[in-house]
């Protein structure tokens, strides 16, 4: 069985806000304690952190605590959003067991970093295993990341969010245990025997054909099908907006196949990567990754209406899958640049989650950044949500 509660606060005392929102979820649970927790919490908390943790702690009767700092935190009872908030999730479970880990000074480290979490990990791997990473998103290489804990621990399904903030102090912070930190990676290893399921919504869509890089230099594309990629890319955007280019990288930006090698892209199959420079005259391109000739990519605009639409497909996908069960617990790692300033109000993505799905305990945030798995590869996402549901 699995027991399982979640509980947010708005008071802006950290200590009254950890209390009220952890007595919340062990309400929902059923439970005087938990085996394990989630906590997320914004930026308003941040001179507390160590002392929420330790709340939390105390309150649960948790052996394991992790989690990250906000830029604003989400449950089903509605997203919190430009407010102080501390959102937590506990489970007890004997069907599934936790292993959180830490691992420091990430900054110029990230395949070590990686390997470090997967040989962490290693000896807890059970039957069934679901790895939830919360990386600083200011200092997190993913492709390194991802190449060390595959290193360490091939096969192993990841999702998380990059821990964010709300733009006032510049650096994020990683929960685990008692510790608080900048620079590091925080999470935990679900393990044992249970079921679940991992959906990406994607906030931007497909607005051209699919192209080849034809020629490439690091991240900047020079050719798409032998044609300069700035002419193409002027075909795809049009007056007005090709008018104002900074407007233009602003909700334009490039699909890339998380496999370079890959000869087509579906929709949904894809990252999205931003648009980082323009060259008119030399016909380039430069976005915020790697590119090499021969590899396919599309343009995508980032849009309120496409961004709901898929939202819609994933979670009745999802619902088919349920078939009416409810799952045990749910996570949601949200962009940070999704909620009311993409739809121009607040609570749109969990109000879609309860009418596709019901009321269970989720929990969630607003992210730096996403991780999913895409073609069975760990990906980072941008301007997505990615929805983990989790079953006995």
């Amino acid at each position: 069985m699995v027991h399982a509660g979640v509980g947010v606060s708005t008071q802006r005392d950290t200590q009254r806000a950890a209390l009220e929102a952890t007595r919340a979820a062990l309400t929902q649970a059923g439970s005087p304690g938990a085996d394990f927790a989630l906590v997320f919490a914004t930026t308003a908390h941040g001179a507390s952190y160590s002392l929420l943790l330790r709340t939390v702690k105390e309150v649960a009767q948790a052996r394991d605590v992790v989690g990250c700092s906000a830029g604003g935190v989400l449950t089903l009872a509605g997203e919190v959003e430009r407010a102080p908030a501390v959102a937590v999730l506990v489970v007890r479970a004997d069907t599934l067991t936790s292993r959180r880990f830490f691992v420091p000074q990430l900054r110029g480290r990230a395949y070590e970093v990686g390997e470090e979490v997967g040989k962490a990990v290693r000896p807890s791997l059970g039957a069934d295993n679901l790895l939830v990473v919360f990386p600083d998103s200011y200092n997190f290489h993913p492709v390194l990341f991802f190449a060390g804990l595959a290193r360490a621990v091939p096969h192993l399904p990841v999702v998380g969010g990059g821990a964010s903030e709300d733009g006032t102090i510049g650096e994020t912070f990683q929960f685990c245990g008692d510790t608080v930190s900048n620079d590091a990676v925080s999470g935990i290893l679900l393990s044992g025997h249970f079921s679940y399921t991992i959906a990406v919504s994607q906030s931007c869509q497909p607005i051209s054909p699919v192209y080849t890089v034809t020629k490439a230099q690091r991240n900047v594309i020079y050719e798409l099908d032998g044609r300069s990629a700035f002419t193409v890319f002027a075909e795809v955007v049009r007056p007005p907006l090709l008018e104002d280019l900074r407007r233009a990288a602003a909700c334009v930006f490039v699909g890339l196949p998380v496999d370079p090698a890959a000869q087509r892209l579906a929709p949904g199959e894809y990252v999205v990567r931003h648009i980082i420079g323009f060259d008119p005259h030399q016909g380039g391109i430069a976005v915020a990754d790697e590119v090499r000739p021969g590899q396919r990519l599309l343009f995508t605009l980032r849009d309120a209406t496409g961004a709901r639409e898929d939202l819609k497909r994933v979670l009745a996908a999802e619902g088919e899958h349920w078939q009416g069960r409810s799952p045990a617990f749910g996570l949601y790692f949200n962009c940070i640049g999704r909620g009311s300033g993409l739809y121009g109000f607040p609570d749109l993505d969990t109000s879609y989650i309860k009418q596709y799905l019901g009321e269970f305990p989720l929990i969630g945030f607003f992210t730096g950044c996403e991780i999913a798995p895409l073609q069975h590869r760990a990906a980072l996402h941008q301007y997505s949500g990615v929805l983990t549901l989790i079953g006995e």
